[in-house]
């Protein structure tokens, strides 16, 4: 059976990560969280005082970027890959509002996206790998064999993340978790370099009013078709 890659872009909370590890579970490939990637090093600026609701001194930030180690490490209790900055699992710590209010202010820096995205086409030289993230499809893995494309409105997506930050606990309000969403989008689509957008040959799926399941068993579909050549 061929291996083949899978990309998978889209705005925030859309359902990305959960459904590419449902595919990446069920077809044995391995998954990479890009976004995970990007928020340990969002998290590595935060720490170092280099991003605040007040400034973003990217120059500090690209001065200290070679103490930067970001790297995947499986989690034996949850059977899934966690994100180490460094030595130091940051898995729930990077998955906080704090950390997504500036992670598209970092992933837009250009040094930042050269550094990560070669260490993605490392991960998925080999095919058989399930990545997703904003530009998979256009810039990492621009001759992957499926491409997919997921949206949602803000509003839903905003609930989705509402209710996952206060499942974990955290004090957030939706108008915040709304205004977030919003923020990110533009961030994304605006950036200059690898900004947020569908590739041409990428199949779009809107899942607003959709289940998990439906849309897993629509892009494993589209993924076995590929393998065995049905495409």
């Amino acid at each position: 059976m061929k291996k083949i890659t899978i990309a998978i872009d889209g705005y925030s909370s859309t359902g990305k990560s959960t459904v590419a590890k449902m595919l990446a579970k069920e077809l044995d490939y391995i998954y990479v969280d890009t976004g995970a990637m990007y928020r340990a090093v969002t998290l590595f600026a935060m720490r170092k005082l280099f991003i605040s609701e007040a400034s973003f001194d990217i120059e500090s930030l690209l001065r200290h970027l070679f103490m930067v180690t970001v790297h995947f490490k499986r989690n034996e209790d949850t059977k899934e890959a966690d994100i180490y900055l460094d030595k130091e699992n940051v898995e729930k710590e990077i998955r906080n509002l704090k950390v997504s209010n500036y992670v598209s202010q970092v992933a837009a820096v250009p040094e930042v996206r050269k550094m990560l995205v070669k260490e993605q086409q490392k991960m998925g030289n080999g095919k058989g790998v399930v990545m997703d993230g904003r530009d998979i499809g256009t810039v990492v893995f621009p001759d992957a064999e499926l491409k997919i494309f997921m949206t949602a409105s803000a509003q839903e997506r905003a609930q989705r993340r509402y209710l996952e930050l206060t499942g974990r606990g955290e004090e957030v309000s939706f108008e915040d978790v709304l205004e977030n969403v919003e923020k990110r989008d533009h961030l994304d689509t605006t950036r200059e370099d690898s900004p947020l957008v569908r590739a041409e040959d990428a199949i779009a799926i809107d899942n607003t009013n959709t289940t998990v399941e439906d849309q897993y068993h629509t892009i494993l579909q589209l993924a076995k078709d590929r393998i065995y050549g049905r495409i």
